[in-house]
């Protein structure tokens, strides 16, 4: 099982230890488009300011994260599980799992970046400020830059099990899984429902998908399993007391598997 997450822009204040070394990563055949984008980013992080701030989306009271991006290459680095602290890693909980479900994490997750391309939980990174919509000089937009060499790079990543896409729009442009890959991945998109004036109404969640997908995902990793396709993926999941609602009908070959996962409270 690989399970495919987004970043988060909550990111720990500070690293410790030893600085970057790109030679360490997972996935070493990103390391020369990792070296690209990171020189690119320090290049325009230490340029014009009201440039870069309009570059990078961050607003005049963000200016430090500028001086991060512009440290990179000589700041403390840290794991890349511990870095991350937005609304699904809180939920996730990584720092609290027992001991088998946090190896099943260390080899099952890989965090998209449109810094790094992606990385596993326990590659050490400093942090940083750069989202995967953003275009950034002279390379362009990173969801198209890094398009070529995810394509190479993930086939081998994702072995010959299933592929759980649980990634935001901005990184999903950075990989699509194809062909025999595509026909075991599974998307989850969550559903709040809920009886307004005796009606059953459906939405979908927004802010508390990050949570939802955050605790499924806890769950499924403590609960030991590695479902080896979406189908089942499907019946874990209905194990754990999710409802999930799948395609109808199921999906053609070299197509991803859109599971929705309805739920009553948030």
């Amino acid at each position: 099982m690989l399970v495919l997450l987004p970043p988060s822009e909550g990111k720990a204040a500070s690293g410790e230890g030893a600085p970057l070394d790109l030679e360490t990563l997972a996935l070493p055949s990103l390391t020369a488009t990792r070296r690209s984008v990171l020189d690119a980013l320090v290049a325009l992080s230490t340029g014009d300011e009201p440039t870069a701030l309009e570059i990078l989306g961050l607003s005049d009271g963000l200016r430090g994260e500028l001086v991060r991006n512009a440290r990179l290459r000589t700041a403390a680095a840290l794991p890349a599980g511990e870095l991350y602290t937005g609304v699904l890693y809180d939920a996730l909980g990584l720092a609290e799992l027992p001991a088998q479900a946090r190896s099943l994490a260390e080899r099952s997750l890989l965090v998209f970046s449109g810094l790094w391309g992606a990385v596993r939980i326990f590659d050490r990174i400093p942090p940083y400020r750069c989202s995967g919509g953003v275009k950034l000089p002279p390379l362009g937009g990173l969801g198209a830059y890094w398009r070529k060499p995810m394509a190479a790079a993930m086939p081998e990543a994702a072995g010959d099990g299933l592929v759980l896409d649980l990634r935001s729009s901005a990184y999903a442009a950075l990989w699509k899984p194809t062909g025999e890959v595509a026909s075991r991945t599974a998307t989850v998109r969550v559903l709040h429902e809920r009886v307004v004036h005796g009606v059953t109404k459906r939405s979908v969640v927004s802010h508390f998908n990050k949570a939802t997908k955050g605790r499924l995902l806890r769950q499924l990793l403590e609960a030991g399993g590695e479902p080896g396709s979406p189908a089942e993926l499907v019946e874990a999941l209905r194990d754990l007391k999710y409802t999930v609602e799948v395609p109808t009908p199921a999906p053609t070959a070299g197509k991803p598997w859109a599971l929705d996962v309805v739920v009553s409270e948030l």
